[in-house]
């Protein structure tokens, strides 16, 4: 009798958990178990001025933007972090560059220069700094795959410095043995129907055409 009066309580008990709120919490912690299985996201940090920003757009319609969107469409177990800031040069890149640094990132996008080039800053200076966050990000992850992304700059510099600042990404590339993209804006510099009213900034339509650009190199390394 004991017996059956036992069975019967864990029947009811069971019964009555399926209909109560604990069917909820018990979901959760699937949830939760599933997702600390699957292991936490690994971090793509685009790291630039405000090209990868998204000046003037929405955040999510500028090119990291439209690879976190792409990533999700894909279900790649993948995080993008927008490091981009309005009107930073590779000093003041280099200056900040330990903030983002505190978690560890799989793919490091470093995209900077171009703001030196408008100013007329030395060539040395910025390739200095550039090769200097290259190798601070190197020295505290070594694991870390750093992808450069080249610029080129209006001609209004005069030919001999817009020759020797196009040249100067591939040179960090081969010497500091990363992967580049020769132009980040191939097809999107100087037609203005891809730019905002400036000149400089793409516009959305523009961001989608860098986004290909981007993610032709960017893929191969995921």
């Amino acid at each position: 009798m004991i017996r059956k009066i036992s069975i019967l309580v864990i029947l009811a008990t069971a019964i009555f958990s399926c209909s109560s709120p604990k069917e909820e919490k018990s979901a959760e912690v699937t949830a939760v178990q599933e997702t600390v299985d699957e292991g936490p996201k690994k971090l793509i940090l685009f790291y630039g001025n405000s090209l990868t920003a998204g000046y003037g757009i929405d955040a999510e319609d500028a090119f990291p933007g439209l690879v976190q969107h792409t990533i999700d469409s894909l279900d790649l177990n993948y995080k993008v972090i927008n490091g981009g800031l309005s009107g930073d040069t590779s000093a003041s890149g280099l200056t900040r560059l330990d903030w983002f640094l505190e978690e560890e990132p799989a793919i490091f996008v470093l995209e900077l220069g171009a703001n030196d080039g408008l100013r007329g800053i030395s060539l040395s200076e910025t390739k200095s700094n550039l090769k200097a966050i290259i190798q601070k990000v190197k020295n505290k992850y070594p694991e870390t795959i750093i992808l450069l992304a080249g610029m080129q700059i209006p001609p209004n510099m005069g030919p001999e410095y817009i020759n020797e600042f196009e040249q100067m990404y591939p040179d960090i590339s081969k010497e500091e043995n990363v992967p580049l993209i020769p132009f980040l804006l191939e097809g999107v510099a100087g037609n203005p129907d891809l730019n905002l009213p400036d000149g400089i900034h793409p516009t959305e339509e523009g961001h989608r055409i860098v986004f290909t650009t981007v993610w032709e190199h960017l893929v191969k390394l995921i």
